[in-house]
């Protein structure tokens, strides 16, 4: 398994065709958690404060997901419903088909930080 050092090389070594929704969510995560790090932790690219993430992403063969604390996903569960997307306890699915929409993102990053209490 390969290990990665920064968000470029994640979004590098992920499969071309969600090379782009990578990088949008990376760009949306940064701009709704402006003083947060880029971090990687458990081999996925995300964004926290020393070793706590507000939200992470990885990409998978056939899909991408953004992953965020559980009450974040509970709360904002109509809007994931709403957008057409699927949600597991801490995370929501996407793809090139059916991406995550910048609102929800901002949203579920700033609910997953109030969460957090960071």
């Amino acid at each position: 398994m390969t290990k990665f050092t920064d968000h470029d090389a994640y979004i590098t070594a992920a499969p071309e065709a969600f090379q782009p929704l990578l990088i949008q969510l990376r760009a949306q995560l940064a701009k709704a958690l402006p003083d947060a790090e880029e971090l990687i932790m458990y081999d996925m690219p995300g964004f926290g404060f020393g070793k706590t993430v507000i939200a992470g992403y990885a990409a998978f063969s056939k899909q991408c997901g953004l992953y965020v604390s559980k009450g974040a996903i509970a709360a904002l569960a109509d809007g994931i419903a709403a957008a057409g997307l699927k949600a597991t306890k801490t995370g929501v699915t996407f793809t090139t088909e059916k991406p995550i929409p910048d609102k929800l993102v901002k949203k579920l990053a700033l609910a997953s930080r109030k969460e957090l209490g960071i």
